[in-house]
Order: structure tokens, then C-alpha cells, then sequence
């Protein structure tokens, strides 16, 4: 009896442990789509934000603005391009790696130009600029290099999938087709050939009866005698 109670026992603490597994597990995932449904968001409000000031602020500050959206943007979609296309080629995961090396450069230019927005001394700012620029175009034309290798590289798998695709449909296409090919005509019957007259003398039109022989029991009977 105790064995049982210990076993039940056992089988109730196994079925709460695993409960308690189970919903820190959804809770963490859900803390994590939170999370990153909060950063989307931020993100965006803050897109909007920088387009909003390169277009109302002119000069230095303006600037600023522009060169922190082109930057997040082109970053964003490399990011994205390669993460995507990492999923079906595990080539590019080494350009992940440079790609995570380059962010790295990326997020130090933005939050130096996210400093420099706030910055009273306009000439001052402006003398930066030139390098901020040189700086910023340097990762953006990097990234862009990143995501349209990826992408011309997915098109031409895609391309010769394509190729290979038509070719076997073409041949499946003819096999399906085949009775529509020409099939050779039979050879005709032979004739009999007719019987050679020369040297030979006409059959006649129609056959004479054929003369039977006599047999023992077939004679004729004898003249009765008159006497």
C-alpha cells in the first residue's frame, strides 16, 4: 500500500514539475514577443521621427537626421535579407558573421549621431559632418554589397531550379504525347501470283463427270429365256 501511495506521489510531483516547466516556457515566450513587438514599435515611432526632422529641420540638425535613417534602413534590410536567406542556405552564414561585425560599427555611428542631435555648437557640428558622412557611407554601401550578393545569389538558385523544372517538364510533356508520333505503315499483304500459261493448254470451262468403275454387285441381269 505505501508503494502505491509513494508511486502516485511521485507521478502528481512529476505532473506539477512539469507544468511549472511548461509555463515558464510560455511565459518566457511571451515575455520575448512582448518584448519584441515593444522594439518594433520603438523602432518605428523612431523612423518616423528622423524622417520627420530631415524633412522639418534644415542645416546640420537635418542632416543628422538623414544620415541616421539611410543608415538603419540599409542595416535593417540586410539584416533581413540574410537572416531569411540563411534559413535555406547555410552559405550565408559567414556572411552573417561579417554582417554582425559590421553592425557593430553601424550601432556605434548611430548612437554618435543620435549624440550629435542634441549638440548646441551648430559650427562645430558642422565640421564633423564631412566625416560623419564618409563614415556612414562606408557601412551603408557595405551593407547594400551584403544584401544584393545574397539576393542575386537566391535569384540565380531560383533561375536554375527554374531551368532544370522546365526541362523535366518538357520531357514529361513529350512522354505524355506520345501516341501523336508517327508510327511507320504496315507492309502490304502479298498478292497471289497468278498462274503461268505458257506452254500449257486451257483448262477446260466446265469439268466432265468424273466415270465411276463397276463394281461385282452392279452387273446387269441376264435376258429371261422364251422357251
Amino acid at each position: 500500500m505505501e508503494a502505491v501511495i509513494t508511486v502516485f506521489a511521485l507521478i502528481f510531483l512529476a505532473f506539477i514539475g512539469l507544468g511549472t516547466y511548461v509555463t515558464i516556457k510560455a511565459v518566457g515566450a511571451a515575455k520575448r514577443g512582448v518584448d519584441r513587438t515593444i522594439a518594433q514599435a520603438r523602432r518605428t515611432v523612431e523612423d518616423h521621427t528622423l524622417r520627420a526632422r530631415s524633412f522639418a529641420q534644415i542645416g546640420p540638425a537635418g542632416e543628422i537626421a538623414q544620415l541616421r535613417l539611410t543608415l538603419r534602413t540599409s542595416m535593417r534590410a540586410t539584416q533581413d535579407a540574410l537572416y531569411a536567406g540563411a534559413v535555406e542556405d547555410e552559405s550565408l552564414k559567414e556572411s552573417l558573421g561579417l554582417f554582425e561585425r559590421l553592425s557593430v560599427h553601424g550601432r556605434e555611428l548611430d548612437a554618435d549621431l543620435k549624440r550629435l542631435e542634441s549638440e548646441p555648437d551648430r559650427a562645430a557640428l558642422a565640421a564633423l559632418l564631412p566625416e560623419l558622412h564618409r563614415r556612414a557611407e562606408r557601412i551603408t554601401q557595405s551593407a547594400d554589397s551584403l544584401r544584393w550578393a545574397a539576393r542575386d545569389r537566391a535569384r540565380r538558385f531560383s533561375d536554375d531550379d527554374l531551368d532544370s523544372l522546365s526541362t523535366q517538364i518538357d520531357v514529361e510533356a513529350g512522354a505524355l504525347r506520345h501516341w501523336t508520333r508517327t508510327e511507320p505503315a504496315p507492309p502490304p499483304w502479298p498478292e497471289a501470283p497468278e498462274p503461268s500459261t505458257a506452254g500449257e493448254r486451257p483448262a477446260p470451262a466446265i469439268t466432265p463427270p468424273v466415270q465411276r468403275a463397276a463394281h461385282s454387285w452392279q452387273k446387269k441381269p441376264r435376258p429371261e429365256s422364251t422357251t
